[in-house]
């Protein structure tokens, strides 16, 4: 109903609920989708971050890789019962190895890991860091909270979204005549049309992303029909979806079996039923990159090394397909002879998991070349820049009633320092959270915690900031100083241990290169928005209108 009782139309109430849907979470949602965009950039940033590994440069082909991993492994765990090596490949410089020795306690807790060079197999021992996977976790789970709080709060604030994608939709019957209007200089107007544009733009990606995210986070904010099916054992749900055996049925068994075979084989060997695997690899190896020419081996699975039972399983890396998401063909070879012994075929999931695999794999975006991550991150880009204009509209809708008042009040004032805090806030703790990275001291205690404390002081601050400063000499100075310190990451890092842009480009690191080229964009952005700002002020014929500070505003 409107002021005056009267009854208001589908465009008009949905015009109501888009404004306030889209600002009470605006800045959660901003901040969702600021670190979500980065994380298209996960193994990039995890690399970048660890600048010890920038010297593993894999060998001349794949077999001298694999040689190197596994005579890694002899020297590092003989007596492992498993080895596992994720070999190199466009966005990861080392061999990532993992093993399970005697005894070892089930699940993750007792896997051992360790980062190989990819060219000798010797073990490199990185900084201590959470990496990008801070920035992962926190777009969906937040922090210093339970998880299952926070991924309520997120997947509340990502209701939220969809409902205001789509009231936005309704609301503007000109959505996409106006995505090719844009009047520059017009105020109001001129953030109205950046955010159609913003909006349209990237429309699918923006319903995409937001469902397949609801999706995603659906076990968390609709658990009762898996909890009743599965009488609360989320464990025996999660296996089952991923077509894989619950404990105790037929993988337990197997599991038995082989660590008998394991044991007897062991007990009974002596030392000439070793194998040299490093030496033998190279058959194997050019059978199961035969049988997959279009993707290479991914990950080599050695089971009971060092026993005459053991066996050799090559991985492809990826899935051809998107409805597989998390399977790979695989391949099993006898050690000792080099026979192929099984070929599995990958398990073809159910419609409902096929689906659900497709939304998964489209939103974390795992499944993409180079070309598409850059294109899913210009279009998370544009998404973060929806939910801002729209933050920064809100305020600017609502100057002309500051004008007619004759002072800002403090809800107005207080939206406006949040919304500085929020957009440029936030650039500015990530790029602190990058350079504390490479200066904290190696050997620090608790190193990795105090690069995310830095995050979220540098943040906080960021609002004291806002609070202190007109609202716009905060704006430049804090998109300024973001600009600035995302623009050096790339001559930071060969002056603290990593490789540079160009060295990176002649070793063909693409991840490297991405993350270089990645903070290059992202400074480039915040530059843009300061020179903007400035030549604006530049042809103002009146001095702007000076936000009071919090203290100074009237109730």
């Amino acid at each position: 109903m409107r002021m005056d009782g009267k009854a208001e139309g589908l465009r008009q109430s949905m015009s109501w609920l888009h404004t306030w849907t889209g600002i009470l979470l605006g800045w959660l949602l901003y901040a969702v989708f600021f670190t979500g965009t980065l994380s298209y950039f996960l193994d990039e940033i995890n690399l970048w971050m660890k600048p010890e590994l920038h010297a593993s440069v894999p060998g001349a082909s794949k077999e001298q890789t694999a040689q190197a991993g596994l005579a890694g492994m002899q020297k590092l765990a003989p007596q492992a019962t498993t080895w596992t090596l994720e070999l190199p490949n466009e966005r990861q410089a080392t061999i990532a190895a993992s093993w399970r020795d005697k005894d070892a306690a089930p699940g993750r807790a007792g896997t051992k890991r360790a980062e190989l060079d990819a060219n000798t197999g010797e073990q490199i021992v990185p900084r201590e860091t959470r990496g990008g996977n801070f920035l992962y976790r926190f777009h969906f789970e937040l922090h210093a909270m339970p998880r299952e709080v926070g991924r309520w709060i997120v997947g509340i604030a990502t209701m939220f979204m969809f409902v205001a994608i789509i009231s936005g939709v309704i609301t503007h019957k000109k959505i996409f005549t106006d995505f090719f209007t844009f009047r520059p200089k017009k105020g109001q107007r001129s953030w109205l049309d950046a955010h159609n544009a913003t909006a349209v733009l990237a429309l699918p990606f923006h319903i995409m992303i937001t469902f397949s995210g609801l999706l995603l986070l659906m076990g968390t904010l609709m658990p009762w029909g898996a909890d009743a099916a599965y009488d609360g054992n989320g464990q025996a749900f999660q296996m089952e979806r991923r077509g894989m055996a619950q404990p105790g049925a037929q993988g337990g068994e197997r599991g038995g079996r082989e660590g008998r075979a394991g044991r007897a084989g062991r007990d009974g060997g002596g030392a000439g039923s070793q194998v040299d695997l490093a030496a033998a690899i190279g058959p194997m190896l050019a059978t199961a990159q035969a049988q997959w020419p279009q993707r290479e081996v991914g990950r080599i699975t050695v089971n009971r090394p060092n026993t005459r039972g053991a066996t050799v399983e090559f991985q492809a890396h990826g899935s051809d397909s998107l409805t597989t998401r998390g399977r790979s063909e695989r391949l099993v070879f006898d050690a000792a002879s080099g026979q192929l012994k099984d070929s599995p075929p990958p398990q073809e999931p159910s419609a409902a998991v096929a689906v659900s695999n497709v939304f998964s794999a489209t939103h974390l975006g795992r499944f993409a070349g180079p070309p598409l991550r850059w294109l899913l991150f210009l279009s998370g880009v544009i998404g973060t820049a929806m939910v801002g204009t729209g933050l920064v509209l809100w305020v600017v809708k609502r100057l002309p009633e500051r004008r007619k008042l004759g002072y800002t009040p403090f809800g107005h004032r207080l939206v406006e320092s949040t919304n500085i805090a929020a957009i440029a806030g936030i650039a500015l703790a990530t790029g602190a959270y990058f350079w504390l990275n490479r200066l904290l001291p190696f050997e620090m205690a608790g190193r990795g915690a105090w690069e995310i404390n830095s995050f979220f002081i540098v943040w906080a601050l960021s609002l004291v900031h806002a609070v202190l400063r007109p609202a716009r000499a905060a704006w430049l100075e804090q998109c300024g100083a973001a600009a600035v310190l995302f623009v050096l990451l790339p001559i930071l890092n060969p002056l603290t241990g990593g490789h540079g842009l160009f060295t990176s480009l002649q070793l063909g690191q693409g991840a490297i290169v991405g993350f270089d080229l990645a903070m290059l964009a992202i400074g480039a952005l915040f530059a843009y928005i300061v020179l903007h700002m400035l030549r604006k002020e530049a042809r103002a014929k009146a001095v702007p209108l000076a936000a009071p500070k919090l203290a100074e505003v009237r109730p």
